[in-house]
């Protein structure tokens, strides 16, 4: 009896099923070139995983500058969020990734890009004590007085979590903003 795609003896053919896991693949390890070269040949470039999560999702989430310009130069949507309601400046942020963040600004990404309960880039960045990040999300227009959905500040989450740095630079721009 010949296999068929129904018959239990039948060979799987992994080129198609491999073929989106090794693109995620080739974004989390930041792997530009060979990016580049499926995009060239049609590889969509907001492909999602089970996760919502885009190549360029996790080529930020990953640190990864150069493959973030690849598929931001080969129309990568630098707002789509995943599946929890994150964006790539946000995961950038949260990771500390400067250069991400600063590529994703330049490229058109929010500045105002948002979790799933409404913490901005500028929240998560300051939480955690990415000064540097506070710093370039604030020369890019960030809200210093946006809330989150629980009411929370970018400056109250920095205090909560003790980040003492971040407080510094948002309490300074707060003043110099009311005076």
């Amino acid at each position: 009896m010949e296999p068929t795609p129904f018959h239990s003896s039948a060979r799987h053919d992994t080129t198609t099923t491999d073929y989106p896991a090794n693109m995620f693949s080739l974004a989390r390890q930041g792997n530009s070139a060979a990016l580049k070269r499926h995009l060239d040949q049609g590889l969509q470039p907001n492909l999602r995983d089970h996760k919502g999560d885009s190549l360029l999702m996790l080529a930020a989430y990953h640190g990864h500058v150069a493959a973030v310009e690849v598929l931001l130069t080969h129309s990568a949507d630098p707002d789509l969020a995943n599946n929890n309601g994150e964006t790539p400046i946000v995961s950038a942020s949260f990771k500390g990734h400067l250069d991400v963040v600063q590529t994703l600004l330049m490229q058109g990404a929010d500045v105002e890009g948002k979790t799933q309960d409404g913490k901005t880039a500028l929240m998560i960045a300051a939480m955690f004590n990415r000064t540097d990040i506070v710093t370039l999300l604030l020369e890019h227009g960030a809200n210093l007085r946006a809330q989150s959905d629980n009411g929370s500040t970018a400056i109250e989450a920095a205090r909560a979590l003790g980040a003492g740095e971040a407080a510094a630079i948002l309490a300074e721009r707060l003043a110099k903003t009311r005076g």
